[in-house]
């Protein structure tokens, strides 16, 4: 008797930037440079208001889409902080916004659909739409400067086209999409069945004005999903807390996957997301912006082309003058030089490399050192 497994699932690859994360771990000496989580520890208040609801038992089931509490604080938080009109019922917690963007794509997409995924992105969006067994599309933008040429898109757009995914600032290169580039967009989409999902985790870590979500086209409120999370802006990406927002028609199919598939996020965890919604974080905005600007003057004096970000914590930097593809120019720098960043294939562009810089000061400093004496030996 032969077993056998979902296709889908065995198509798919472990995360490329976790593998490699795992390398540079396992490589005695080395200096990650890897991952996009914060070395700041989550605000004394959010811990705090999580210790006391545990002291109040508060251990039972909550409310599948979260308790009504939280729904609102949300809903007043986007609405004064973003501009972002949704009702507590057009509003779920999620365990993160991988659980957020999983429970989204599902309820959306059939097999044989199509998802377009302006690249250089974050691997996950990929994995999902297949393990959907839909489609993904790459739309490249290195070439535009990471903005999206309104052409290329048409090009890209088929009868099976079910959604898009933008993601402002980037992951893995820190850019904002402008305005212009989100008005072509619309002018696109305004009259078609494409779903947008906006995955907006990074707004708060910007870094210049002019900041724009394509949720604010508020035309097409039926076809856009936002997608946030507390990971990054709170440093809270060990608690696993995110959200979802959409109209009402759509959130009422998303919580059938989101309650079958988790039940509920946490309920003592609650009452820390909205101490979190009503902490300032404008003090970690300037601490990601002064690295930003050493990290970034450091590779524009080793020689290295580089976009400067506008917003998260991430360099995708060029290293096609070297010769190499992503993966083997950055096993040959863990090796040599004992430094580890991701090869940028591992985000659907090739002859890059994603560095993060959400590591200390200190961490920096010895990875630069380290990237810059290894690229004088090449």
């Amino acid at each position: 008797m032969e077993l056998t497994l979902n296709e889908a699932v065995t198509k798919v690859e472990l995360s490329g930037i976790r593998q490699f994360t795992y390398m540079v771990r396992d490589t005695p000496g080395a200096c990650a440079l890897t991952i996009g989580e914060p070395d700041l520890n989550t605000p004394d208040a959010v811990k705090e208001a999580a210790k006391a609801a545990l002291d109040a038992n508060e251990t039972h089931y909550p409310p599948g889409n979260g308790y009504p509490y939280m729904l609102e604080a949300v809903s007043k938080f986007e609405a004064e902080a973003h501009g972002l009109h949704y009702a507590p019922n057009e509003i779920i917690m999620t365990v993160g916004a991988t659980e957020a963007l999983f429970a989204s794509f599902s309820t959306i997409l059939n097999p044989g659909d199509e998802v377009i995924i302006p690249t250089p992105a974050f691997g996950l969006y990929e994995a999902i739409v297949q393990l959907r067994q839909a489609v993904p599309v790459h739309l490249p933008t290195q070439h535009n400067r990471y903005q999206i040429v309104p052409e290329e898109l048409k090009a890209a757009i088929t009868p099976r086209t079910k959604a898009i995914i933008l993601t402002s600032p980037n992951n893995p290169t820190g850019c904002m999409y402008t305005r212009e580039t989100l008005d072509a967009v619309h002018e696109i989409l305004k009259d078609k069945p494409i779903f947008v999902l906006c995955d907006d985790v990074y707004r708060t870590l910007v870094y210049t004005g002019g900041y724009h979500s394509f949720a604010e086209y508020q035309d097409m409120r039926d076809r856009i999903i936002v997608i946030q999370s507390f990971s990054k802006p709170y440093a809270m990406t060990g608690w696993r807390l995110g959200y979802c927002m959409a109209d009402a028609p759509i959130m009422d199919r998303i919580q059938v996957f989101h309650q079958y598939a988790v039940t509920s996020i946490p309920a003592f965890v609650q009452k820390a997301c909205v101490t979190a919604l009503n902490t300032d974080t404008s003090d970690v905005v300037e601490i990601f912006r002064g690295r930003r600007d050493y990290v970034y003057r450091r590779l524009v004096d080793m020689g290295l082309d580089v976009q400067e970000p506008e917003g998260a914590f991430y360099m995708f930097i060029n290293i096609q003058k070297y010769g190499m593809d992503s993966q083997t120019f950055c096993e040959k720098m863990l090796r040599e030089g004992l430094v580890g960043v991701i090869p940028g294939i591992h985000f659907g562009t090739e002859g890059y490399m994603r560095l993060s810089y959400c590591y200390s000061d200190e961490d920096l400093k010895e990875g630069l050192d380290r990237i810059e004496k290894f690229i004088k030996t090449l």
